[in-house]
């Protein structure tokens, strides 16, 4: 065996990933989302009229899974899609009331789950586990 499994990193980071989505999924449950469908609603208020791919790139899934995720939102009456003014072809994507109040109030609690993550560190602490996060990434030929 190359590695033992006690000496990879990829399985901390992994658990690590695991514990945060499961604190998000129970926090954003009660408002009937999904963590995915949560990170598209966050992404959206951020960003109002922002297309499906650029929403995709936003939230780390593929296209075809941001489809599926925009369909759900919208047959949930959460996001409104309507062409751009200019490029007809291009459809803009915006929450609608429901959508801003289901985010407002999954958000609340993602936001404390974040919080109670952050409040583990330092803000030193937090600018290196951010660093080093970002060199894994590169090293692994990410963006």
């Amino acid at each position: 065996m190359g590695m033992p499994f006690e000496e990879r990193l990829g399985g901390d980071i992994k658990h690590a990933e695991h514990a945060l989505m499961q604190a998000k999924q129970q926090a954003v449950r009660p408002a009937g989302l999904t963590v995915a469908q949560y990170a598209t609603l966050l992404v959206l208020s951020e960003n109002p009229g922002v297309s499906a791919a650029e929403l995709a790139r936003k939230c780390r899934v593929t296209p075809q899974t941001m489809t599926t995720i925009l369909r759900n939102l919208e047959a949930g009456g959460l996001i409104a899609r309507v062409p751009h003014e200019v490029h007809r072809n291009v459809l803009e994507t915006r929450l609608t009331e429901a959508g801003r109040s289901t985010f407002e109030t999954a958000d609340v609690r993602a936001s404390a789950v974040e919080r109670r993550l952050a409040d583990e560190f330092s803000e030193e602490e937090r600018v290196t586990l951010r660093a080093l996060l970002a060199r894994a990434v590169t090293a692994l030929g990410g963006e």
